[in-house]
């Protein structure tokens, strides 16, 4: 019993990696720019509220980022923990030339690996 609670905890830490490591992806120019693995990242019930107030869907933060200027994005202070089974919640800060922003994301485990399914930016000044 206790092999399988250690080896449980393995598995859990690893797949929490794989979130973060997809959560930085995320912020890349060449992901931002990629709508093949954009679409395959963004749940089909994706939602987002941005720093800036705007909601967006699916189809909308496609067409965004497909028009979006490479930039960079500094990721700070990057943190995810498990809400349930199935869930992870990620927390971070974001850092360009205008905007420092408190994010948050709701990752989705699915069949094929995992899935965004809500993201939040809140301005920090």
């Amino acid at each position: 019993m206790e092999t399988f609670s250690a080896g449980r905890r393995l598995e859990e830490d690893s797949d929490l990696a794989t979130v973060l490591e997809l959560e930085r992806e995320m912020q890349t120019s060449d992901c931002r720019r990629d709508n093949e693995r954009l679409a395959g990242l963004l749940a089909d019930d994706f939602a987002e509220v941005g720093a800036s107030g705007a909601v967006w869907d699916k189809p909308s933060i496609l067409d965004l980022l497909g028009r979006e200027k490479p930039m960079e994005i500094e990721v700070l202070e990057l943190d995810g923990r498990w809400l349930s089974s199935e869930f992870v919640l990620v927390q971070w800060i974001s850092r360009t030339v205008d905007i420092l922003a408190r994010r948050t994301s709701l990752w989705r485990r699915i069949e094929s690996g995992w899935e965004l399914v809500h993201h939040q930016g809140t301005p920090l000044r």
